[in-house]
């Protein structure tokens, strides 16, 4: 018994092989989780503040971007810490608390992705009854069962895995507290807790991509059957920001899960593990903001608000005597900083914008 509780602590080996690079490997995973939570925080704040994304597609991207944010600090912030200490140690509360925190959000991404896929199945096939079915009320629900469907999910396998007594090796070879390094370090039988595992994880992957995919391909039939091509691209570039999301993140699943178990083959899932981690995440708002129109409307208003962005008429090629047109502009970028003599260089961008700019 006393050998059971001698365990207090693992040891998360991360990237032994890529030990002499561990400064550059630190600044880099920094600079990227600066970009995914900046990133993320800047989705929210533009869902928020702008009237014109109170709909239901943006309430969704406002948690999913919230979820990035969680997910991508469940293990990267001890990682970080890690790549600087020679002990590279965590607590097995801590470790717990980690292995619940990232499977918890990871769990929910799915639902919540599949949640998003209803929506853009309303919307597009059942357009007239869209507002009055995607209610305020239902998007809660959709949202709050997407979460709790991730809680639950990871609770049950919670109170398989944490009562498992520690008293062996304690070395992890990974860079966070994945659950099936936690069951080789069990002093215990875990073969059915690993096949309960398999079954929660396979209903919940699974059933989320089936009702993904059945919802996608009612999307695809009714927009095939539109007669015009502009209304067929202007319906399917409503979805291909959420459906590149799908693909990042289901393929990004595949390379790591759907793998042939072995020595050879974990260093490999351990990288794809970190660019699922954290390039899954920054990639979201890039993607939400390159492939979205309206949300690229309403970032532009957000700096101009904060007079990042400054509106200048200004005379237009080939143009008489006229400054510029109805509604046209160039837009000069204004770094705060560039206040009395201390000015940086200002960079013009050509821009053509919506008739309700004006307003801004």
């Amino acid at each position: 018994m006393e050998n059971q509780t001698s365990v207090t602590e693992f040891i998360l080996l991360g990237f032994p092989s890529i030990q002499r690079v561990h400064v550059l490997l630190f600044v880099g995973v920094l600079v990227i989780y600066i970009l995914t939570v900046t990133g993320n925080i800047i989705i929210i704040a533009i869902v928020l503040t702008d009237s014109t994304l109170h709909k239901p597609m943006y309430f969704f991207l406002g948690n999913l971007s919230s979820l990035g944010i969680l997910y991508v600090s469940s293990t990267i912030p001890k990682l970080l810490a890690n790549l600087l200490d020679a002990k590279k140690s965590i607590s097995i509360a801590g470790c717990k608390a980690q292995a619940f925190s990232h499977f918890f959000l990871g769990t929910t991404e799915f639902f919540l992705l599949t949640a998003m896929s209803f929506d853009r199945y309303l919307a597009i096939c059942s357009p007239l009854h869209y507002t009055t079915i995607m209610s305020g009320r239902l998007c809660a629900q959709l949202s709050f069962a997407s979460w709790a469907a991730g809680f639950l999910s990871n609770l049950a396998q919670s109170f398989l895995v944490f009562p498992l007594p520690f008293c062996g090796p304690n070395v992890i070879d990974h860079y966070y507290c994945d659950v099936k390094p936690l069951l080789q370090l069990a002093c215990a039988e875990t073969h059915h807790i690993e096949r309960i595992i398999f079954i929660i994880s396979a209903i919940v992957l699974f059933g989320t991509s089936i009702l993904t995919t059945v919802s996608y391909c009612f999307i695809i039939v009714t927009i095939l059957r539109i007669p015009s091509a502009s209304g067929r691209q202007k319906a399917f570039s409503t979805c291909t920001a959420h459906l590149s999301v799908l693909l990042l993140l289901y393929g990004a699943v595949i390379c790591i899960y759907a793998r042939p178990s072995g020595h050879a083959s974990l260093g490999t899932n351990k990288v794809a593990s970190l660019l699922n981690t954290l390039v899954t995440p920054l990639l979201n708002p890039f993607i939400y903001t390159l492939r979205n129109k309206e949300v690229k409307t309403a970032l532009k208003k957000a700096l101009i608000r904060n007079k990042i962005l400054e509106p200048v008429q200004v005379p237009l090629n080939g143009s008489t005597a006229f400054w510029g047109i109805r509604h046209s502009f160039h837009f000069r970028i204004v770094s705060k900083l560039a206040e009395g003599a201390l000015c940086p260089f200002i960079q013009v961008i050509d821009e053509e914008v919506e008739e309700d700019w004006t307003q801004c």
